[in-house]
């Protein structure tokens, strides 16, 4: 390592650190002004919110935007070196432009490798706390969620296994109780050989199971039937308390580790609609890459010297990552609506602006 290379990597880490808190500070500022009368209602303190909410809301934001604050001040500070001649004077001083890279990639490396340790483990945590807070006070005070769609969501239908499914009708997730009617189906094929119905389906919290009240079984064996009414009963569903109803939060609470174990285990079930999942798995992978990407095309743009000064590349920066967050909002849309294969969503906006990247650095003045 070189002095230059030394003031190129302080300049890197210092301006990302700096335009990365005041990004974050805007985003908390904005997000106070709309949610005043949410954090009012909720009747915490200020700390309180700050320790259950924005603890984890930073973390949050952070992660949307890392990448894009890498690039931008990768732009910022290179345009200012090149306005100021100093890239004309490292270049013409007998330093190749693939050596005054060096510093460039190793802050990428430094900041990409711990944006990947954290989006795998420490990001997920500060979720937990933000994800919690919105769902207990934020989205459970919203009209429609009091409305029509509280209403039909308290009933939820799972499966089992490949060939069990089961419903829960009425379900509260605060006694871990279904009151107006469970059934449960087994199929082989097309034909229905096992059904059950009850009126009340509980949790056990001794024998982690669950509890049946009131039930009918019938075995089906071709034309044969047999019913059996029993007034109680314990079975072992493939499902938790916890997993009955949907967390729209759960994908970005888990760690990777957890994760992995979640998608393997909804595979074995058959569940359907894991692209969610499986494109946030990728992602975690794919993102801190971008970062290594991102800077690459930010040196090859930025060390131009152009007439219309740092104003100009930032622009230029502003615009392209703008692209980059519609390439990827797209990627993630058709992966979980349609049928985009998951892994190609979480790395196709790395693989363009990857061939964008290569050709921007051969543009480049050497």
């Amino acid at each position: 390592m070189k002095i230059l290379d030394w003031y190129i990597l302080k300049k890197f880490l210092s301006t990302t650190i700096f335009i990365a808190l005041i990004f974050t500070l805007i985003s908390v500022v904005i997000d106070t002004s709309e949610k005043a009368d949410d954090f009012v209602k909720t009747g915490l303190s200020t700390y309180q919110i700050i320790m259950q909410y924005y603890i984890g809301f930073i973390p949050f934001i952070l992660s949307m935007i890392f990448p894009l604050m890498v690039f931008i001040g990768v732009i910022f500070f290179t345009s200012k070196m090149a306005s100021r001649a100093e890239i004309v004077a490292i270049l013409a001083g007998g330093v190749r432009f693939n050596r005054m890279l060096r510093p460039y990639m190793i802050g990428a490396l430094l900041l990409g490798g711990f944006f990947w340790y954290a989006s795998h483990y420490l990001i997920p945590k500060a979720n937990v706390i933000y994800g919690n807070f919105q769902a207990t006070y934020i989205d459970s005070k919203s009209s429609y969620e009091q409305g029509e769609y509280s209403k039909r969501t308290r009933n939820y239908y799972i499966r089992i296994d490949t060939n069990t499914f089961a419903g829960l009708r009425n379900y509260d997730t605060t006694s871990k109780t279904a009151t107006n009617g469970f059934f449960m189906e087994r199929m082989k094929g097309t034909q229905v050989t096992y059904n059950l119905r009850a009126e009340t389906i509980r949790w056990d919290t001794a024998k982690k199971n669950w509890k049946l009240e009131n039930a009918v079984e019938r075995k089906i064996d071709g034309l044969k039937e047999t019913v059996t009414v029993i007034p109680s009963m314990h079975i072992k569903l493939n499902v938790n308390p916890n997993e009955i109803k949907p967390d729209k939060y759960l994908k970005d609470k888990m760690t990777t580790p957890q994760l992995n174990r979640f998608i393997k285990a909804e595979e074995v079930r058959g569940t359907e609609g894991l692209n969610d999942f499986k494109v946030s798995r990728y992602r975690r992978d794919a993102t801190p890459l971008s970062v290594v990407i991102l800077t690459l095309i930010g040196v090859s743009v930025a060390s131009r010297k152009t007439r219309g000064g740092s104003g100009l590349n930032l622009a230029i920066g502003i615009v392209t990552a703008a692209l980059f967050v519609v390439m990827d909002k797209f990627s993630l849309t058709f992966s979980t609506k349609g049928n985009f294969p998951p892994l190609l969503a979480a790395w196709m906006p790395n693989i363009i602006f990857g061939i964008v990247a290569i050709w921007l650095y051969r543009k480049a003045p050497k």
